[in-house]
């Protein structure tokens, strides 16, 4: 969005600037300032940004929002709600249909597919990449083209409250949810803890909002109790309005369509249904939506497909829970290959689940029939222990600390026609496995 830097002290209570200019862009990191930028200092837990203001004014920012005084400064009590609030006071401005997206996995995914079928009829605006909390969200908004009619807009939580503050920021018109599962559950007591914190996305719709619900989660499905307004539910399940039949790994038929994607699984197809629900909404008919389904691309390390060297790689490196590593070992089970081999690396955030559920996940790899197990760091030596009292041989399940040292070895054991899964929390780094197995940062499209 282009504001003014006079429109922006107004809406903030600054002084009001000695000359006014357009705003062209937003930024809070003086690395990436290009020339016509607003830069805000945030004060953050490694680096305070008001130490940046002269590297942000000399790339060319037009200002900063900081908490002192001073020449193109504009003068807040503080920076981050001043990001807040800018962003709420120019949602509303600006007008158009906001949908937000949330769940346990999947989220970003969800939204580039909603983005993209969308597009066909619609200019529309969406998060880039997972800017999705506190301070992503509002630079989000600010960063939505205002030719857009619809921003779809991604919104993450590790603490019950945040999905709540972050709609009242977004103002969403649309809520859709993908899942719950164990994802931040080190933060909650149980699973429905997150399941009641997924919920605020739908509890702050208007009344004239629509829930878009996954109909094959049941705690989700659940969600349309708390919305007195319309609910679309999309997924596999008999009673899903927006409902996919399964023709194969890549192939669909979806209210009366058929449909192909370049994207591999059921979750992957699950994440295409909340688009094409979504499309519902706006009245774009399914059949205008084949091209856009057949174009739509995994995002990096988000179930990415490539070769090296004769082996069919998958990288979903981005990011793990238990919901997201059972739906990529899928994805590898029903690959055609003489070996398949899944590179998992711990899972993050799990708190008091943490050994359970990585036993499970090494538990689905035996019974998912995978040839070999190659464990990263810490607690994903319980999913080696498990996948070998699961009935994997002793030899065909493994356990490093070091990523890049499992890549060295993943490089003395694939054999051309292989297949192999890399997948892990993101903290875990589980793509520097990858860079060690094929010496570059990836492999040839597929």
């Amino acid at each position: 969005m282009e504001l003014t830097l006079q429109q922006v002290a107004q809406c903030l209570g600054a002084s009001e600037p000695a000359h006014d200019q357009l705003i062209r862009g937003w930024s809070i990191d003086s690395r990436t300032v290009a020339p016509g930028d607003l830069y805000f200092a945030l004060r953050g837990e490694v680096h305070d940004g008001h130490l940046f203001i002269p590297a942000a004014l000399k790339a060319g920012a037009v200002a900063a929002v900081a908490e002192t005084a001073g020449a193109q400064i504009l003068a807040v009590p503080d920076t981050l709600r001043a990001l807040q609030r800018l962003a709420a006071w120019a949602r509303t401005r600006w007008g158009g249909t906001v949908v937000g997206v949330t769940g346990s996995a999947g989220k970003t995914s969800t939204k580039d597919a909603i983005a993209h079928l969308l597009s066909v009829a619609l200019p529309v605006g969406r998060t880039i990449g997972n800017f999705n909390n506190h301070i992503g969200l509002p630079l989000s908004l600010l960063r939505i083209p205002d030719a857009s009619q619809v921003a779809v807009l991604e919104m993450g939580m590790n603490h019950a409250g945040e999905i709540r503050a972050l709609a009242s920021i977004a103002k969403p018109d649309i809520g859709v949810v993908t899942n719950v599962g164990y994802a931040h559950v080190e933060f909650f007591s149980s699973i429905d803890g997150v399941a009641l914190a997924k919920r605020e996305l739908i509890e702050s719709l208007p009344a004239q909002g629509t829930a878009v619900l996954n109909a094959d989660d049941e705690r989700v499905s659940r969600f349309r109790e708390v919305h007195s307004g319309a609910t679309v539910t999309y997924g596999f399940s008999a009673d899903a309005q927006v409902r996919a039949e399964l023709l194969d790994q890549n192939r669909f038929r979806c209210l009366g369509t058929n449909f192909e994607t370049q994207l591999t699984g059921r979750h992957a197809i699950s994440n295409i249904l909340a688009g094409i629900a979504v499309a519902q909404i706006f009245g774009i008919p399914t059949a205008r939506l084949k091209d856009a389904v057949q174009s739509l691309e995994a995002g990096k390390m988000r179930g990415e497909r490539m070769m090296h060297n004769g082996v069919t790689i998958f990288n979903d490196c981005y990011n793990s829970n238990p919901a997201a590593a059972r739906a990529m070992i899928d994805v590898l089970a029903a690959e055609k290959a003489p070996r398949r081999i899944a590179v998992l690396g711990e899972m993050l955030e799990l708190g008091g689940r943490t050994e359970p559920l990585h036993r499970e996940i090494g538990r689905y790899v035996a019974e998912s029939g995978m040839d070999v197990l190659v464990a990263l760091r810490g607690a994903a030596s319980y999913m080696a222990d498990e996948a070998k009292k699961a009935g994997m041989s002793g030899g065909a399940a493994y356990f490093f600390e070091d990523p890049a040292e499992a890549g060295q070895f993943l490089k003395r054991i694939a054999q051309p026609g292989d297949a192999v899964l890399f997948k892990g929390s993101r903290g875990v780094h589980v793509e520097r496995a990858l860079e060690a197995f094929t010496n570059e940062t990836g492999g040839a499209a597929a």
